[in-house]
């Protein structure tokens, strides 16, 4: 499909289908849209095996929420590693026009799976100047899927609730999640115990800095919870990089409790967890899968456990938005870049890197803001953020909103990379290196001024 009839025909069906509105409350309705990839597509941008099996499918899964008086919101989580620049744009375009809002109203997450596909038009049009498209992600299929889940969205309307309740609920994960960056007496990273971490003596290292609670965040119509949506902050993968495409262990923990919870639609979000992984619990052995999602699941239930309904109205309800330019990393040379990215000698892989890096920064000097959202119902405050947030913009946040329960969702637009926060930058380690950050320091200033202001 094109996407330009693609986009036309989501149109007319809309214009078919009107949104049902309820007098003084909100309407909410439920998509989900298959969103595995062909095999042969690359996985993880193109840095692992080519996918050669589907161990289970990955799926795209939201909701349409439309308050009395004012244009819906959709809430989207993808099972992708990652969508970023023109990928994050288009994603979002296509279900505004579907459900019949604007851009602004819309957020759209990857849980950053890494046995997953990734997109970025951007940089895929960039790789096709030099007649290497495809190198990093199947840009037909993205399209396809994100077609796909568009008209799933637009055909959720005929299928719209009220709204009567909303609830949330927390409690902590115990042995899943822990700090990636160890850092020594020195004050710099001494060693990186990353998602699957064979060396024991890393596991032995302290959990360090991370956010235990997994929140549960529903809505209701009376007694009957229409959605539930989960909040965790960690990389997701338990063992990857074979070719074998899966949601891993935060989608196998996701069907877990969608099985304890029938009628339900269930939607994950990743965090904040762009420095957290499961290396010390995890030694990257396939049987460890089902033990971190035995993990999550159970504290997902005890979450849910811990719900506190709400009644709530369209009064109740509030979206905000704003756009922030994120600072570029200043070491970086765009000649040398260039360079790489033109010759055809060069590392396919370096040349994919370059073409990652322009995307960004071209299109930040060109003006194009980088764009954050709060969604406030009730007692709650849903924050969507971009890139590979560090945990400790998830922390900052639960403070600066005592009042409110906070939630967030990282990995929105992932071209920024690692978000790391200005003292990062200054301990070294992977995160906040060159190579996988495209923002400096003062990125840290920037995102705290914009959550404050979101969650005032």
């Amino acid at each position: 499909m094109k996407s330009g009839s693609g986009t036309a025909f989501i149109l007319f069906v809309v214009f078919l289908h009107p949104i049902h509105v309820f007098a003084g409350g909100m309407g909410i309705s439920n998509f989900l849209a298959d969103v595995t990839p062909p095999l042969g597509s690359p996985l993880c941008y193109g840095g692992r095996m080519a996918a050669v099996s589907v161990q289970d499918p990955l799926s795209a899964r939201g909701i349409v929420l439309t308050p009395e008086g004012q244009d819906p919101i959709v809430l989207c989580a993808v099972d992708w590693i990652g969508i970023g620049n023109e990928g994050s744009t288009f994603y979002r375009k296509a279900l505004a026009d579907a459900v019949g809002t604007t851009v602004d109203r819309v957020a759209v997450h990857a849980l950053h799976q890494h046995d997953a596909p990734g997109c970025d038009f951007t940089t895929d049009n960039l790789l096709a100047e030099h007649g290497i498209s495809g190198l990093l992600f199947n840009a037909d299929f993205a399209r396809e899927a994100i077609h796909k889940t568009a008209l799933a969205a637009k055909e959720s309307l005929e299928a719209m609730e009220l709204v009567t309740h909303v609830g949330v609920g927390g409690a902590e994960v115990a042995k899943v999640a822990s700090n990636r960056r160890l850092v020594g007496p020195n004050g710099k990273v001494a060693h990186m115990r990353f998602t699957a971490c064979a060396d024991p003596e890393l596991r032995a290292w302290p959990e360090g800095t991370i956010d235990p609670i997994v929140n549960v965040v529903s809505f209701w119509s009376e007694e009957r919870p229409i959605a539930v949506l989960s909040y965790y902050a960690t990389h997701p993968q338990s063992y990857y990089g074979q070719g074998n495409i899966s949601a891993d262990y935060v989608g196998m923990a996701r069907s877990i409790r969608a099985g304890a919870i029938p009628g339900a639609s269930l939607i994950h979000f990743t965090g904040a967890g762009g420095n957290i992984g499961a290396g010390k619990y995890n030694d990257g052995s396939p049987e460890n899968r089902p033990i971190l999602a035995g993990r999550l699941a159970d504290g997902m239930r005890r979450a849910w456990e811990d719900t506190k309904k709400t009644t709530i109205g369209s009064e109740d309800v509030e979206w905000k938005t704003l756009e922030v330019a994120l600072p570029l990393r200043e070491e970086v040379v765009d000649s040398e870049k260039r360079r790489t990215l033109n010759d055809p000698n060069a590392d396919p892989g370096h040349r994919a890197g370059a073409a990652s890096d322009l995307a960004f920064r071209d299109r930040t000097r060109a003006g194009e803001a980088t764009f954050l959202s709060c969604l406030g119902v009730g007692p709650i405050q849903i924050l969507h953020m971009p890139g590979e947030l560090f945990v400790e913009y998830q922390l900052a946040a639960r403070e600066m909103a005592p009042e409110s329960t906070v939630c967030m969702a990282a990995y929105g637009d992932g071209a920024p990379g690692y978000i790391g926060t200005a003292a990062a930058y200054a301990e070294g380690g992977y995160e906040t290196g060159i190579n996988a950050s495209a923002v400096s320091p003062k990125v840290e200033e920037v995102l705290m001024t914009a959550m404050r202001e979101l969650l005032d």
